[in-house]
């Protein structure tokens, strides 16, 4: 039986140095100035929809979690959560992209939403549906981890039709991120084995290191895909997969 995927953790846990300072007032009276939010402010306010499930007209659902400092969104069928940047657009709308560039969503001062997929470069208005929880993933225990690790690697493997090993490396404290780290890179895998165009450029990928040491980032050398992510940063301190079809994919998506 192959080992489809291994798991190193290293046992000396991660130290993170914070000073912090305390200033005592005495007898002064602060009086906190009143801030009065500008235009642009309340109407970013006011574009920013519910966490709830949607529905695109063209029949793609989703989840939208603004509920935390990032928003972040999921399709239906599908397990990669993807973190979103707002940016603000022509007559007030925001644009919603991913960490690739791409546009997923726009909102428009009143509301109307619009989701943007492969399957609708030009965009599917969306509606909201119903309640829905936020995207938050749960902790996994260690043999869960391990045995998440076996199945995206296994899932890969398929796809490919050989043995692709996924190998984590990562301190106590970045499993979660881990997790979806190599949730995310499975998808790519998958995804571009599926395509005409990516199918020669993933055949590059022989092994998938996942590791919390070293600058955040995404590479391809000599048939190992390194993915460093920051787990302080929580799921913005990994890369969608996106990021890396676009890492490895290289060239041919241009053409």
């Amino acid at each position: 039986m192959k080992l489809l995927g291994s798991v190193r953790a290293k046992k000396s846990p991660r130290v993170t140095a914070m000073a912090v300072a305390a200033i005592a007032v005495i007898g002064v009276g602060v009086v906190a100035p009143v801030v009065v939010p500008t235009e642009s402010q309340a109407q970013s306010r006011r574009t920013v929809p519910p966490t709830a499930r949607y529905v695109s007209s063209n029949g793609q659902g989703f989840i939208l979690d603004t509920s935390g400092s990032r928003p972040l969104m999921r399709l239906e069928r599908s397990t990669e959560v993807w973190v979103l940047r707002p940016t603000p657009a022509p007559r007030g709308d925001i644009i919603y992209r991913n960490d690739n560039g791409d546009q997923v969503l726009k909102v428009t001062p009143d509301g109307a939403i619009t989701l943007y997929t492969t399957t609708a470069p030009q965009g599917s208005p969306a509606s909201r549906v119903g309640e829905a929880q936020g995207l938050a993933s749960a902790a996994m225990t260690g043999a869960q981890l391990v045995d998440y690790f076996m199945r995206q690697s296994y899932r890969a493997s398929q796809a490919m039709g050989r043995l692709i090993v996924i190998d984590v490396d990562i301190q106590p404290g970045s499993e979660q991120v881990a997790a979806d780290t190599v949730s995310a890179a499975s998808d790519a895998i998958v995804r571009m084995a599926r395509s005409s165009n990516l199918r020669a450029q993933v055949e590059r990928v022989r092994r998938v290191v996942v590791s919390d040491q070293g600058r955040p980032g995404v590479s391809l050398v000599q048939g190992t895909l390194r993915i460093v992510i920051d787990a302080d940063a929580g799921i913005a301190g990994r890369p969608s997969s996106a990021r890396i079809v676009r890492v490895v994919g290289g060239d041919a998506l241009n053409r």
